[in-house]
């Protein structure tokens, strides 16, 4: 119906408008609220309606609309279920996202709400089954347990015939819950299942159950807890079925983001494609609808605010034809939005978008990468550290006060450079830069690798080797930053403190000349300590520009030449960095007003840049999140939604986009591949993103246990203990756990144990060999490989 009636109006008028989660179910056709404790149980004969509204990192709030298609739930409750969608979308304003979601093919949006997983329950309201049992204890099911990640769970039938040796399976007793882990479960696998356990029992449980564990390989260890099993599910056959790859092979997708024009000619729905990826905002009209193909990953239409109701109406409809036509699977995920009510992927696939109303006006001149105007505010490091978002939106961890150490590459070696030349680079030349500060009483360490657009191949490599043997002497804490010249993070032009001076070539060696017989240029820019750098330019008319502040230095003297649109911070800034550059005498250009020797220095007058510059604050991009993991055997990266600080995964390599910057965070124990892959897979997102990002975006890499402020600032409530647990030279936090709960702590302690004294054994090299630590751990001094040394403990 296109007319909401006023039933439908009341069932909305109970809907809350805080932040929070909602369900509903579509029970005879209607809208029935689900209870807080079943979220996330879904019986696979329904279909539900999911609001998530939440509040932003910056400003207002962002409104998500999911509905959820069982696999058996009829075609009449789907067609409702998208129809109510529709009229909450019209009723909460139209700005929500609306997204839809098919059994098992669950978006990672959709996921991130229900962290412990899902779980599909047999049957449905339909079918005569109640979904409220009186006796919560009154039952007997098996959950089988699937994902490393996104962890989901089916009912199955309840018997030893659905096990198989690679997964994780739940046996319900109601008072007792059993996890029984396969043989051949990886640790991951086991610790997401005992969370979703734990979470069936303090949810729908009130807390009053047990928490099992039984391990397949080893189930002589628990004989009460088999026998347990064995009354339910009988005698267990000496074989179980093998396991099946949870790995679902991504289909050939066609590779780049298209946007297609929707509309409706005579009755003939037309899908007309209007361009290929780099996508610019400019393309869509607010009188239209359009639809936008991510590589055949998932579809979303985008709906103008000025396009007809029937067309807006339509969107979901269209999106789902589409799929048809291009013979996508059912189940690609579709999402719809408003203009103005943009997703963050979304905005990700162009090219420079812009929010309105985000230019402010003429006047004070800004260009990309040139500190906004917020950032003129005078800082206070107490404020930053109190809090952490703002050090993660300004890109700073403090003031730049700390203690700077610069080291130069030459002859592949590091030379430390005198504190009298710091802030000086050359072109030619690679630079580290270590940067120490002090957070509440512990030291934290900063290491930039800054790469010279003329340094050799030889130097760049050498200045990568060299980070690694100063990230040594630090036993791995220092947060490394590659800098591409030119390209320099705020923080890397704050610890110079208004000093920063880049040469286009030459080196700063000893004994190098550089020569002094022709004429050089610089331009100045920045308003304080903290944002300031001088970057020689051609020395060229053609290169001056009415916005900046240019320094012209001839054998003679040196000319400050102020461009009629640059401001009095400016210009102090400028004559501070000419006096502690040059000695010669000074005179002050105003534009306009030049000498006709300024103009010969420069080899002649011409025409040159001077229009008002518009003061451009960089895109307000939400940060993402990702994971880049080769778990599968190939290198992937996927996307985290709705992240936290628990979406770290110690066992991977993780990338978080601020857009500015690039952060790569390695757990304890991600593999060696995927920690050398990561620098280049940062490398090549950069490369591919479809917005066409910049290449040389700074890339900075954390290690865990070891993050800057700048990285933490960008999470929740971050807890700078959550890893200590036990871990030698750390306070622990103090830890409050249940008797199954401890046993994974503790297994996890012992790991880290066993691993640490590995890597102690092997780095020392006490015997001169290394071994692979799986021939090491539990086994007895009898079995070791030939050469190891047990009182060694390698």
């Amino acid at each position: 119906t296109s007319k909401m009636n006023s039933k439908d109006r009341d069932m909305f008028a109970n809907i809350n408008r805080k932040p929070g989660l909602q369900i509903w179910t579509i029970s005879k056709m209607r809208m029935a609220p689900v209870p807080t404790k079943t979220f996330g149980n879904f019986f696979e004969g329904d279909c539900y309606i999911i609001l998530n509204i939440s509040k932003n990192k910056g400003v207002g709030e962002s409104i998500d609309i999911h509905y959820w298609i069982g696999k058996s739930s009829s075609q009449d409750e789907q067609g409702s279920a998208a129809l109510y969608v529709t009229q909450l979308d019209e009723y909460l304003g139209g700005s929500p996202v609306q997204y839809r979601e098919v059994q098992g093919f669950e978006s990672p949006k959709f996921r991130s709400y229900f962290k412990n997983g899902l779980i599909y329950k047999k049957g449905g309201l339909a079918s005569g089954f109640n979904h409220v049992d009186t006796n919560v204890y009154n039952i007997v099911r098996l959950l089988h347990v699937k994902g490393r990640k996104h962890v989901s769970a089916a009912e199955v039938e309840v018997s030893w015939n659905s096990f198989n040796s690679g997964d994780v399976f739940i046996l319900d007793l109601g008072k007792t819950i059993i996890q029984w882990n396969g043989p051949e479960c990886n640790r991951r696998e086991k610790l997401k299942a005992v969370l979703l356990a734990q979470d069936i029992r303090d949810r729908e449980r009130g807390g009053r159950a047990d928490v099992v564990v039984v391990e397949g390989a080893r189930e002589k260890d628990t004989p009460e807890l088999v026998q347990m099993m064995t009354d339910v599910l009988g005698k267990r056959p000496s074989q179980l079925k093998k396991p099946v790859s949870d790995d679902k092979h991504d289909q050939e997708q066609n590779n780049s983001v298209r946007l297609y024009h929707v509309y409706d000619n005579t009755g003939n729905v037309v899908i007309q494609e209007v361009a290929v990826q780099p996508l610019t905002q400019d393309l869509l009209r607010s009188a239209d609808c359009y639809i936008l193909d991510n590589c055949g990953s998932n579809v979303m239409v985008w709906k103008g605010k000025k396009a007809s109701k029937d067309e807006r109406r339509e969107a979901m409809k269209r999106a789902l034809d589409y799929i048809k036509t291009k013979n996508y699977p059912s189940s690609t995920s579709v999402e719809v939005m408003s203009e103005g009510g943009e997703s963050a992927m979304f905005k990700h696939l162009f090219k420079n978008w812009r929010e309105k109303g985000q230019i402010t006006g003429l006047g004070n001149t800004h260009t990309v990468g040139k500190i906004a105007k917020v950032e003129q505010v005078k800082f206070d490091v107490m404020e930053l550290h109190a809090h952490p978002d703002m050090a993660a939106k300004h890109h700073l961890v403090d003031d730049g006060s700390g203690e700077v150490k610069v080291w130069r590459i030459e002859n592949l070696e590091l030379a430390e450079v005198q504190p009298n030349m710091h802030g000086q680079f050359y072109g030619g030349d690679c630079y580290l830069v270590l940067y120490t500060y002090r957070v509440s009483n512990r030291e934290q360490y900063i290491l930039y690798m800054w790469q010279g657009r003329h340094a050799t191949r030889d130097e760049i490599t050498a200045c990568a080797y060299q980070a690694v043997t100063v990230d040594n002497m630090y036993n791995g804490a220092p947060v490394q930053v590659r800098v591409v010249m030119g390209k320099e993070p705020r923080h890397f032009l704050a610890i110079f403190k208004g000093k920063l001076i880049i040469f286009e070539g030459g080196t700063g060696r000893a004994g190098a000349v550089s020569p002094s017989t022709t004429a050089s240029l610089f331009q100045v820019r920045g308003t304080s300590d903290l944002n300031t750098k001088a970057t020689e330019v051609p020395a060229r008319a053609s290169c001056l520009n009415s916005n900046d502040v240019f320094l012209l230095r001839t054998p003679q003297k040196c000319y400050l030449w102020y461009g009629k649109g640059c401001s009095g911070d400016e210009r102090m800034m400028a004559t501070e960095m000419s006096d502690r550059l040059f000695r010669q005498y000074k005179e002050v250009v105003m534009e306009g007003q030049e000498p006709a020797e300024f103009w010969i220095a420069l080899g002649g007058k011409a025409p040159y840049a001077s229009d008002k510059r518009l003061e451009r604050e960089d895109p307000l991009h939400s940060p993402r999140l990702f994971e880049c993991s080769n778990q599968t055997g190939r290198f992937r990266i996927t996307e985290v939604y709705n992240f936290d600080q628990s979406d770290l995964d110690e066992e991977d390599v993780m990338l978080l986009d601020t857009w500015e910057e690039i952060f790569l965070w390695v757990g304890k124990f991600a593999n060696e591949t995927e920690t050398k892959e990561s620098w280049n897979s940062a490398r090549e997102y950069l490369k591919m993103h479809p917005a066409g990002r910049d290449p040389d975006a700074p890339i900075i890499f954390v290690k865990q246990g070891n993050e800057p402020l700048t990285f933490t600032g960008w999470f929740n409530a971050w807890d700078p203990f959550k890893w200590s647990v036990g871990l030698p030279g750390r306070h622990s936090a103090p830890t409050t756990v249940g008797n199954n709960e401890f046993q994974t702590h503790f297994g996890l302690l012992m790991m880290h144990l066993k691993r640490d004294l590995f890597n102690k054994s092997t780095n020392a090299g006490s015997s001169g060999m290394s071994v692979d630590s799986k021939l090491l751990i539990n086994v007895p001094a009898s079995e070791l490989p030939e050469g190891v040394d047990p009182s060694q403990r390698e």
